[in-house]
């Protein structure tokens, strides 16, 4: 009987030696990224930023310095988008949850430990000592198909962070442009608002001399209080602007102080073409990626059910006994779960549902993602064509208006009231070529991010500014 055990005994030793080798050599380490590298170099290459996850007191004060020194000039898109980059705590928080899908990994890759248990018995003159080591066999077998799994896992994760990062500088960009034209649009409101009353304190006077109506002053009046009421709503707005802003770059105390530019970037002589803009949509968007590899993983998963629905448990005990009374023993033990119940069905279906649904999301994801493009591609060509008439067409035009009606003015052949209805309708122009401008300059940051990640295509649809329905209705 022991002939017919020797030769299988040999075979295992053997071979769980040399898979124990092999594993040994594949297995990682923790880096001291903490995985966030892959996310750093998708920052410098797309972004043109940096990126930082202080972990000390020491790494926190460079940043902070960092911060600092960009603070003290007045902001641009591009420092927006750095110091967000450097300083947003949810940011951080997603940066360290890569820290831990890289632990998981580098735990899915270990071997597991093997066990060992001693035991002492006596019976009556005779002492027993028993040695036994045992390795979970199962845990062995599966192990490369599981290190493969959270592989992928950790990828998806890392790129999902991407997503997360480029969403967040996106968005910073758009909040710098809301908030720059926020405070350009109050100081022309409250130009507004000194010329509307200086007309209103010119009506008034004309009426007390009888050279107006009472018709004609209640417009003037009327008028002024909407500037008024256009100023308080402007200034609001201007306060809401800077406070997410604020929230999206990570600022408080003094910081919020920040400085920004008096006037938005001018349009570019020229739009962007579009070249192939679903195959870039597909080939660079990071969350296609992400879907490719968290299905990928599923497959992984898939594969690793079918492995081991037969394996639950299998462990291998290596045994040295020793007596007082006799010889040593010396042998193995296998132990096995007995599929009598469960045949691992279960969990090879749930495995399969699981990849089908992920495989399903993947090709929704990327149905979405040439949509999104196509959408962004068109909301910036059709912003920049509204904001290019207005600086061509619309603003001059009325300038030019206003230029005659003064001149018609100066030889008396127009009142007081057909130059300030002039100048309202000025108002509403240049009102209206403000927010043109502004909405490019978001549109323009919604494609940007469209072409590496899912855009928030909600935020170029801005409101109108306020007033310039009012102002255009008088």
């Amino acid at each position: 009987m022991t002939s017919l055990f020797k030769k299988p005994a040999q075979l295992l030793r053997q071979g769980a030696l040399l898979g124990s080798a092999v594993l040994l050599a594949g297995c990682a380490s923790l880096g001291g990224q903490g995985g966030t590298e892959p996310v750093r170099e998708i920052a410098r290459q797309h972004l043109g930023q940096d990126l930082a996850l202080p972990r000390n007191a020491a790494e926190q004060a460079q940043v902070a310095q960092r911060v600092d020194e960009l603070l003290a000039r007045p902001l641009t898109a591009e420092s927006a988008a750095q110091i967000a980059l450097l300083n947003h705590r949810g940011l951080r928080a997603s940066l360290h949850g890569l820290g831990v899908a890289e632990a998981e990994l580098v735990q899915a890759s270990r071997l597991p430990n093997p066990g060992f248990s001693f035991g002492r018995s006596r019976k009556g003159e005779e002492r027993e000592i028993e040695r036994k080591l045992s390795l979970d066999l199962g845990h062995l077998i599966a192990l490369p198909l599981a290190r493969q799994v959270e592989d992928r896992r950790l990828a998806a994760t890392q790129r999902q962070v991407a997503q997360e990062m480029l969403a967040l500088a996106s968005e910073a960009r758009k909040a710098f442009y809301a908030a720059v034209a926020a405070e350009q649009g109050l100081r022309y409101r409250q130009d507004v608002m000194s010329a509307a009353e200086a007309g209103a304190e010119l009506g008034r006077r004309m009426a007390q001399t009888g050279n107006w109506s009472r018709l004609q002053q209640a417009r003037e009046q009327a008028f002024y209080s909407e500037a008024a009421l256009n100023s308080a709503r402007a200034q609001q707005a201007k306060v809401a602007a800077r406070e997410r802003l604020s929230r999206l770059l990570g600022l408080w105390g003094p910081q919020i102080e920040f400085r920004l530019p008096e006037r938005l970037p001018e349009l570019p002589d020229s739009p962007r073409e579009a070249h192939d803009l679903e195959a870039l949509a597909l080939s660079q968007r990071l969350d296609v990626q992400a879907a490719k590899a968290q299905t990928e993983a599923m497959a992984r998963s898939l594969g690793l059910s079918r492995v081991t629905r037969f394996i639950n448990v299998l462990e291998l005990d290596l045994k040295r006994n020793s007596s007082s009374e006799g010889s040593r023993q010396r042998g193995y033990e296998i132990s096995l779960e007995l599929p009598l119940f469960d045949w691992g069905d279960a969990r090879v279906a749930r495995a399969e549902s699981l990849y089908r649904q992920s495989l399903e999301r993947t090709a929704q994801t990327a149905i979405e993602a040439r949509s999104e493009l196509r959408e962004a591609y068109q909301a910036y060509r059709a912003a920049y064509e509204i904001a290019r008439h207005y600086r061509e067409e619309a603003v001059p035009l009325a300038r030019r208006i206003s230029e005659e009606n003064l001149l018609r003015y100066n030889g008396m052949f127009i009142g007081v009231f057909e130059l300030l209805a002039d100048a309202r309708a000025q108002i509403a122009t240049v009102n209206a070529a403000l927010d043109a401008q502004r909405d490019f300059w978001i549109a323009q940051a919604d494609l940007d991010m469209a072409l590496l990640g899912k855009p928030n295509l909600s935020a170029a649809s801005a409101p109108t500014s306020p007033g310039a329905a009012g102002a255009a209705a008088h």
